[in-house]
């Protein structure tokens, strides 16, 4: 007979009863080292991070108790159908986490998935490789075609060199992030790790969460926009936009309705590898066809240029910027899918597979559509710089499954979260129930209304983009993880961490320091050049207005 339990608060308590001890020396870049072959030596040397040949993935340095995590040792009832595995580390308002070993780690991940094996809805079930396929699906999207766009401000020589620094601050971060999860098995989401970073305190907690739904739902918004475009691209625009943008939201709702990542993981394979035909076929259609669209002979053969045009102003240049760092910037979701692997530690290989393959894929697809398209003729998404009609709908029509399917999985991380808290300790969080199933289509009907109106307030692409990278990534880019890095070095050597390390310290303390100001960056100058783009948008008449039925096909 299984005991009714008690439904915890919507706010979780996350204190810690002692400092963490796990070392931030972590490991990362002998792992990376080993992976990209020494790209990253200066990080090793920033990070101060230290040499063992002992396996990647622990914190096999730490001298501490090695006993399971007392959340393991619950007197939950044994009937596991009503058990709250997610939740089982935060069970009440006065539990306390601790910080746990390799071993306990193991464990404590083990026992969750034992406690879930009754369950009809089992959430711990992805493997790496279906990770690396959600990452894949994440960052393998839309926004690549602005790239050629960004080139096309910052110049070809500064555009590439952003692309890969990002790259590399972006894994770097994800890594930290990575290592927090390791040593909390219990935290579900990047609000727990708000709470944590920022004193423990739960109005950090609700600022994250504010930020990271509107996050999302800004990049649900954003597919709506794109979706939008597309059918007016390929019918001509024979139906209003707003209606348009209608049909993808309740699309893409449809395909919001499955429950765990690994089945979403499916999906998001073959979203990869069709954005990934698109992007190559754009490309291949830029170099092959006579010349970009708008092409007159008094603007001339295309112009490429090394370095920013005369005249560029601060504007321009920061949204092109943002726009390369919003495609790279998505640690906001990887807690999720991290809360969802069978193996945790596995999660270094999905990442960094996928930033090499970003690293490429973004830098060439970037490069090549501008040398071919150049300053005059560049739109964003660059899918609106190739002339030839038929060109144009056969690339574009290869990502109908990245503009559906992005959507949709940011949409799921956003559900997922309200619902769990909603849910928490119930039988309607782990199985097939009206009250659950019914809960769950509301939360994503909500969502997907919500995106609809954003889409239709700010229908237009690389501005929206430039908004959500400057408000959101600011925090979920650089000022979360730069602090982590600071919180647990201060945790494994004291306050004064960077005298007690020497210089390995300073230059870890300094390059952090340094994340954190840019965060600011993107969150002060950043946001004020969005917000003055879309101001000029709406004054030279560029874009259509709000809630239009114009048509805004490429």
């Amino acid at each position: 007979m299984s005991t009714k339990k008690k439904t915890t608060p919507l706010t979780p308590h996350f204190r810690l009863s002692r400092p963490l001890h796990a070392s931030a020396d972590l490991n990362i870049f002998s792992q990376l080292q080993s992976c990209l072959g020494g790209i990253l030596p200066l990080f090793h040397v920033m990070a101060g991070l230290t040499n063992s040949t002992k396996p990647v993935g622990w914190d096999h340095d730490r001298d501490i108790d090695t006993s399971p995590d007392p959340s393991d040792k619950s007197d939950q009832d044994p009937k596991l159908k009503d058990f709250d595995v997610e939740g089982q580390g935060r069970r009440g308002s006065q539990h306390h986490v601790t910080a746990i070993d390799g071993s306990s780690m193991t464990e404590s991940v083990g026992r969750q998935i034992d406690m879930e094996s009754e369950n009809t809805i089992k959430y711990r079930t992805c493997s790496w490789q279906k990770t690396a396929a959600l990452l894949f699906s994440e960052y393998i999207c839309l926004a690549i075609m602005s790239f050629p766009w960004s080139y096309s401000i910052l110049g070809l020589v500064p555009g590439l060199i952003l692309t890969v620094v990002i790259a590399g601050i972006v894994l770097y971060t994800s890594l930290i992030t990575w290592r927090f999860c390791l040593r909390h098995p219990e935290v579900r989401d990047v609000c727990d790790i708000g709470q944590y970073l920022f004193w423990d305190s739960k109005i950090a907690w609700w600022a994250t969460a504010v930020m990271f739904l509107l996050n999302n739902t800004f990049i649900q918004g954003l597919h709506c926009v794109v979706g939008a475009e597309y059918l007016n691209t390929m019918s001509n625009g024979a139906v209003c936009t707003v209606a348009f943008a209608a049909i993808v939201a309740i699309i893409s709702f449809f395909f919001s309705l499955p429950r765990t990542f690994s089945t979403l993981s499916k999906v998001a394979t073959l979203s990869a590898f069709f954005t990934f035909v698109s992007v190559i076929l754009a490309c291949v259609f830029a170099g092959i066809e006579d010349h970009p669209k708008g092409y007159t002979p008094a603007m001339g053969n295309p112009i490429v240029l090394a370095i920013p045009a005369k005249g560029t102003t601060f504007v321009q240049g920061m949204n092109a910027f943002l726009n390369i760092s919003y495609t790279f910037i998505g640690q906001i979701t990887l807690p999720s899918f991290i809360a969802e692997m069978k193996e945790p530690r596995d999660f270094w290989k999905s990442v960094t597979a996928v930033t090499v393959a970003e690293i490429i894929v973004f830098s060439l697809v970037g490069a090549v559509t501008y040398v071919y398209v150049g300053n005059q003729y560049m739109v964003a998404p660059a899918f609106g710089s190739i002339g030839d009609d038929l060109y144009k709908k056969v690339s574009f029509s290869f990502m109908i499954p990245t503009i559906i399917f992005l959507g949709v999985l940011y949409a799921s991380v956003s559900a997922r979260f309200i619902f769990f808290r909603l849910f928490e300790g119930t039988r309607h969080k782990g199985n097939n129930t009206v009250v659950g199933w019914a809960s769950w289509a509301a939360i994503l009907a909500a969502l997907w209304i919500v995106a609809w109106i954003i889409a239709e307030v700010i229908p237009f692409f690389s501005d929206l983009l430039s908004i959500m990278s400057s408000l959101f990534d600011s925090f979920f880019g650089f000022i979360f993880w730069g602090t982590a890095y600071l919180r647990m070095r201060a945790d494994d050597h004291g306050p004064q961490f960077y005298k007690i390390r020497g210089i390995r310290g300073w230059l870890g303390f300094i390059f952090n320091v340094f994340l954190i100001l840019v965060g600011f960056f993107f969150l002060g100058p950043g946001t004020y050049a969005s917000v003055m783009s879309v101001v000029t948008s709406y004054r030279d008449g560029t874009v259509g207005g709000v809630f239009t039925c114009a048509s805004n096909g490429l």
